[in-house]
């Protein structure tokens, strides 16, 4: 058995390496047939126009090969590339702020320790090109400088594109553009889609949110996690991709369907919890096992569970969160 994954992650002791043979096998058959689909659509062209035939394949999975240039072309990081360039350079030789620099290279051995990729041993150590992309990214937009959970989703999009220049401009879809406001200092966005969850629950498994509210459990003890690092570390790489294919498309909307079939899929489960830590355990737990490794039902499932979710009720609900919590100070 193999003990480091396809992206250079160390397989835990306990990993159940018969049921994911068998996940996978049946899964490689879907990802040929993807791959073949995506080359006949992309032709050697590097550019596809968004459109409904691409959104149900984004949906149904970018293959591995294609995937780092989907990502830049549907999250418009190419154009701000393409309209920007030898930026991402000069950021990186002009005037450093040395207590930003401080706080990334604090927070390198902490990315991915179970990462064979980011070892100092490693040929060649991704920690350089993670440093180099925060570093960048933290001139870039001075507001956010650097936040911890950054760390997480730069390594991520390195693993992927392979590329510093092009993390550094997905890294800025993903802020700048598609997360409102999770990483600024107050982490006012990061907070609001919390209450926006809870209330999303309160629609759609209300049994569940009764059962916080009678314990007294915040929606950020057990979710905060899940929107800062984009469900890194929290399922499984696979999952993680195929949720965030779909997070570059069509916004972060994303991270409500995942949240809420979670929620959905485990709410039985859920409620056999009689206390506070209990409740918190349980929420770890609904993370992990063949649902969520079984990435391509998993991904049918984040679109037909949690029922219809538009934009617009999702920016209703921003809005009076955002307003309840700026008013509780």
């Amino acid at each position: 058995f193999c003990r480091v994954d396809p992206y250079g992650f160390e397989r835990p002791e306990d990993f159940d390496y018969a049921s994911y043979e068998a996940f996978f096998s049946r899964y490689l058959v879907v990802l040929t047939r993807r791959a073949i689909k995506w080359s006949k659509l992309l032709k050697g062209n590097n550019s596809i126009q968004k459109s409904l035939k691409v959104k149900r394949y984004i949906r149904k999975g970018i293959p591995n090969e294609h995937r780092a240039l989907i990502w830049m072309i549907v999250s418009g990081a190419q154009t701000n590339m393409e309209q920007n360039p030898g930026y991402y350079h000069r950021l990186l030789e002009g005037e450093k702020n040395d207590k930003l620099l401080e706080a990334i290279k604090t927070d390198m051995n902490r990315t991915f320790p179970d990462n064979v990729k980011f070892r100092k041993t490693a040929d060649p150590c991704l920690q350089h090109a993670l440093y180099n992309v925060l570093v960048a990214y933290g001139h870039h937009n001075k507001a956010v400088g650097y936040c911890q959970g950054m760390n997480f989703i730069a390594g991520y999009l390195i693993l992927i594109t392979k590329n510093e220049e092009e993390s550094f401009w997905l890294l800025d879809a993903l802020i700048g553009r598609i997360l409102p406001d999770y990483y600024s200092p107050a982490m006012l966005g990061l907070k609001t889609d919390q209450e926006v969850l809870g209330e999303l629950v309160k629609m759609k498994v209300p049994a569940v949110a009764e059962l916080m509210e009678r314990h007294g459990v915040m929606w950020t003890l057990v979710v905060s996690r899940w929107f800062i690092c984009l469900f890194i570390d929290i399922l499984p790489v696979e999952t993680v991709l195929r949720i965030w294919d779909c997070l570059f498309y069509e916004g972060s909307k994303i991270i409500f369907r995942v949240a809420l079939t979670l929620i959905k899929q485990h709410q039985a489960f859920l409620l056999e919890a009689t206390n506070f830590p209990d409740i918190c355990e349980k929420f770890k737990q609904i993370t992990k096992g063949t649902f969520v490794t079984e990435c391509h039902s998993f991904m049918q499932k984040i679109f037909t569970d949690p029922g219809s979710l538009s934009m617009a009720t999702i920016n209703k609900l921003r809005e009076t969160c955002r307003e309840k919590l700026l008013s509780q100070g």
